[in-house]
């Protein structure tokens, strides 16, 4: 029984695909989408579709849809519309703004990644440094899968000029804090540069507060459509010299950063998806969640190994398992059998992987707020049989 004032039943009615029996534990990967997102994408592609800067009715509707777009981003990462970038996806968007604040760098320069990271937000840096002859150093994490800051403090140095962190791990759920990072980094006079895919379904971002040069995420893990968003600190996005056509236009800032034509029906996706998240709330998510995670590792058999954090506490409820005998993939193949979507392998995040000895990487159990305590339930069930 839920201690959490939650209508998850209210919540679960505005998905179709939860009509679904399969049980969703792969958010992770990419969250379901609500009804309304699906409807906002089919509407403008039905009475809005055409391109932006136009004298005519759908391009100037297209326009005011771009310039909601942008105000929603403001809104979902407490920025200036001016500041948020769209783009295809994350891994696009970083490496075309790594590519921008590189023209600044000179060989020797020195960028610091983590072992918790996404490779989106280390391979960028390491084709970087391949081009101009940078230096490219990962700070290290604890056995218990939380960053090791001393070890941060150990490798910053006067050559530092980007440290590059995730809010947190895709693969084994671990929240870093990113304001401690952020202020280790500009002692330094490095820029703060921010990896919050996986903690954007999870919590309130806020850019200021996190002390974050550079942040992107993905709207698709949060209820969303497949693109991109980022935000960058205004005095950047004003010096970088974006790497774009002649003819796009230099306002409003972000701007500066988008490659070609927006996908637009994707944008009125993005804007339903901010709005139905605000309509749950993440003063009733946060909550949900952490229950429902307490509940599944109260509930974890001891034929499963948790590769992380073993309490809710410095998490979200994302876990890494490794299930008895059986290969992440046999594992997740039984599980898919017996109508629970999980996810195996090292999902990007190679690093992490590396740092666990597991070659084959893991099955990873990703909980959001639209599951429910039946379904956690079921799903040890199946594992407990395993």
């Amino acid at each position: 029984m839920s201690t959490v004032a939650f209508d998850i039943e209210a919540v679960r009615s505005r998905f179709s695909a939860l009509r679904s029996r399969l049980a969703f534990f792969d958010g992770p990967g990419g969250t379901q989408v609500p009804d309304e997102v699906i409807d906002a994408i089919a509407a403008y592609l039905r009475e809005s579709n055409a391109n932006s800067g136009g004298a005519f009715e759908t391009s100037r509707r297209t326009d005011a849809l771009i310039a909601a777009a942008r105000l929603a981003a403001g809104e979902w990462l407490c920025c200036s519309a001016d500041e948020a970038i769209f783009g295809a996806s994350m891994t696009t968007l970083n490496f075309a703004l790594t590519r921008a604040a590189g023209r600044e760098l000179e060989e020797g320069d020195e960028i610091l990644v983590t072992r918790l990271d996404h490779d989106a937000n280390i391979s960028p840096w390491l084709e970087l440094a391949h081009d101009k002859g940078l230096v490219v150093r990962f700070v290290d994490i604890h056995d218990d899968c939380t960053l090791d800051l001393d070890d941060l403090r150990r490798r910053l140095s006067d050559r530092t000029r980007v440290v590059a962190y995730p809010w947190a791990s895709n693969a084994v759920g671990t929240v870093t804090d990113v304001t401690a990072v952020a202020e280790l980094a500009h002692e330094a006079g490095a820029l703060a540069w921010v990896d919050a895919v996986h903690y954007a379904p999870h919590g309130p971002i806020d850019v200021a507060a996190a002390g974050a040069d550079v942040l992107i995420c993905s709207p698709y893990k949060f209820c969303g459509p497949h693109l991109g968003l980022a935000f960058g600190r205004a005095e950047l996005l004003e010096r970088w010299r974006p790497y774009k056509v002649r003819p796009s236009p230099d306002r409003p800032l972000g701007a500066r950063f988008e490659t070609g034509t927006l996908a637009h029906e994707l944008l009125a996706g993005f804007v339903a998806a901010v709005g139905y998240v605000e309509w749950v709330g993440f003063e009733t998510i946060v909550p949900y969640e952490r229950e429902l995670g307490m509940r599944f590792l109260a509930g974890l058999p001891k034929s499963c190994r948790l590769h992380g954090l073993p309490e809710m506490e410095g998490r979200v409820p994302t876990f890494c398992l490794t299930v008895g005998e059986l290969s992440p993939d046999a594992a997740a193949e039984r599980l898919a059998e017996r109508g629970f979507a999980v996810w195996s392998g090292d999902y990007y995040a190679v690093e992490v992987m590396n740092r666990l000895g597991l070659p084959d990487g893991a099955v990873r159990v990703g909980i959001v707020h639209y599951n429910t305590a039946e379904e956690v339930d079921g799903l040890l069930e199946a594992l407990a049989a395993f």
